[in-house]
């Protein structure tokens, strides 16, 4: 592997930088957009209940398993061609999901999407940091987070106004002028890179792509399955235990693995890569929660749901503006800490939710929290990739980026978990409380105009029970991201301020 110049320059580079932009978030609204669609297509698609999960999983398997590849066919066949081969076909595959008369087809089309989608997001970011000089990291980090962060935030909105104003197959129709206009972007302003001849090590490749595949799968269908009580779910985590381990042992004894040990002799990569993996626990995780709650303890509509769950993004946009030009005066690791305390604070007060609130709660805490995970996110992946040699940017960014998504896959299972069974243990709680002779039992029965000691009224105390158990389920996931996002504090610990770019090239790799 040759050395990589530090800055590349391009005549057109606020055109790339949207172009890239553009591939990005049509990628990352994927993740998120297709769920609320789900009801609509498996009707559409004849799909059972326990069937058309796959349309979700599939995706998210198949991008898992190909990101690590990135950096190898980058090298292989060129950055700006892998760039262009993957938004084309991230497209056609879009186009095809929208035209799907089956299951098996919608599968099988979502596969191909996650494949050529897997590689969007670390190329987007080794070329805003390729074309951007140092001084510019942040501000260059900064548009690149707003995309990454913004986008699911916006995902169940966006795929649920398409919905219900257009069909379903529109949340995928979307993407293809999007597409388009990302793919000419990019061959007319981004110019061609060098490819270079790099060994393949397809054991370590097998194994790492073993470990992602049955660690999402046993995270994604854990719940539906009742985790360990399902044989699938047990064989799936024996697999991703396994071959973690031989993962593990391969490439510290393999003469070239597949991963670039220099990568995780980087410290701010590797401290950022767990912050980006803690970040990416809480965003997920508080995203996943906030629209149940507001669907289905305070009844507001789809619509109204976005419009509540917007500020979030405002406030991430606003953190974005401001800190690339903050990192210019204020030490980064200062505004994380900042961040990840703003977090904190706004989960706090999360868990003062109640059944009778307004929307207020949720909007100022969605601003704060979007600002403060703003803070954090930019300077966290300015400061990681600041001290890499250029030419392991790509590689790196597709590490990353497939680190942020484990965090965001375990947050979303560990939420959900957490949520069934503290309903379960809330509900039965409540109900030893609520008897006929319970003080405002009475009260609360002859309000409504009924017998305490009926069979509609017990039922009438059951949803009344449900509601009040299911909410302080979600009270008790808050906390518990709150004390995560605390507990990456000490991490910042281990960052270091970047000095001054690496010189020099990484060890050239023999063929």
């Amino acid at each position: 592997m040759t050395a990589a110049p530090d800055l590349v320059k391009v005549p057109h580079r606020g055109l790339l930088s949207l172009a890239t932009m553009l591939a990005v978030v049509m990628q990352v609204l994927d993740t998120t957009i297709a769920n609320v669609a789900l009801p609509s297509m498996q009707g559409n698609l004849g799909a059972a209940q326990d069937t058309i999960n796959w349309v979700l999983t599939s995706y998210i398997v198949a991008s898992a398993i190909v990101m690590p590849l990135t950096g190898w066919m980058a090298d292989t066949i060129g950055r700006n061609r892998l760039f262009l081969i993957s938004v084309a076909g991230f497209t056609l595959a879009s186009c095809l999901c929208g035209m799907a008369g089956s299951l098996s087809e919608m599968v099988a089309y979502r596969v191909l999407q996650g494949v050529f989608g897997a590689s969007l997001a670390p190329l987007s970011q080794a070329v805003l940091l390729d074309i951007n000089p140092r001084e510019r990291h942040g501000q260059a980090m900064a548009l690149w987070g707003a995309g990454i962060m913004v986008a699911p935030v916006l995902g169940p909105t966006l795929g649920g106004w398409l919905t219900d104003s257009f069909d379903w197959r529109w949340v995928f129709y979307i993407n293809v002028p999007v597409g388009l206009i990302a793919f000419f972007g990019i061959a007319f302003a981004m110019p061609a890179s060098p490819r270079h001849r790099r060994s393949f090590d397809f054991v370590g490749f097998a194994f790492l792509g073993l470990f992602v595949g049955a660690l999402q799968l046993m995270l994604d269908r854990g719940e539906q399955l009742d985790w360990f009580s399902s044989p699938e779910i047990v064989i799936e985590a024996a697999l991703a235990v396994a071959a973690l381990w031989c993962f593990v042992i391969h490439s510290a004894t393999s003469e070239h693995p597949f991963i670039h040990p220099q990568i995780f002799r980087d410290r701010n990569y590797v401290a950022a890569s767990i912050f980006g993996f803690s970040v990416s626990v809480v965003l997920l995780a508080t995203t996943a929660l906030l629209p149940p709650i507001l669907q289905r303890i305070m009844g507001f509509p789809t619509v109204t749901t976005g419009l509540v769950l917007a500020p979030r993004g405002i406030g991430t946009m606003i953190a974005m503006l401001l800190v690339g030009r903050l990192m210019r005066v204020v030490d980064p690791r200062l505004l994380i800490v900042i961040g990840l305390g703003l977090t904190a604070w706004a989960l706090k007060d999360m868990t003062g939710f109640s059944t009778d609130m307004d929307s207020w709660p949720v909007i100022y805490t969605g601003v704060l929290m979007g600002f403060g995970l703003g803070l954090v996110f930019v300077p966290m992946s300015t400061v990681g990739f600041a001290t890499l040699p250029p030419e392991l940017r790509t590689e790196s960014a597709a590490l990353f980026s497939l680190v942020r998504n484990i965090g965001s896959s375990i947050g979303i299972s560990l939420v959900s978990v957490m949520l069934t069974r503290n309903i379960q243990v809330n509900h039965a709680e409540l109900g030893e409380r609520l008897t006929a002779f319970s003080p405002g039992v009475n009260a609360t029965a002859h309000a409504l105009g009924m017998n305490a000691g009926s069979s509609q009224f017990a039922a009438v105390l059951d949803q009344i029970a449900t509601l009040q158990a299911t909410m302080i389920a979600y009270v008790d996931d808050f906390k518990l991201m709150m004390w995560v996002t605390l507990a990456a504090l000490p991490l910042v610990l281990l960052l270091r301020k970047p000095k001054a770019a690496p010189q020099g090239p990484v060890v050239p790799e023999a063929d």
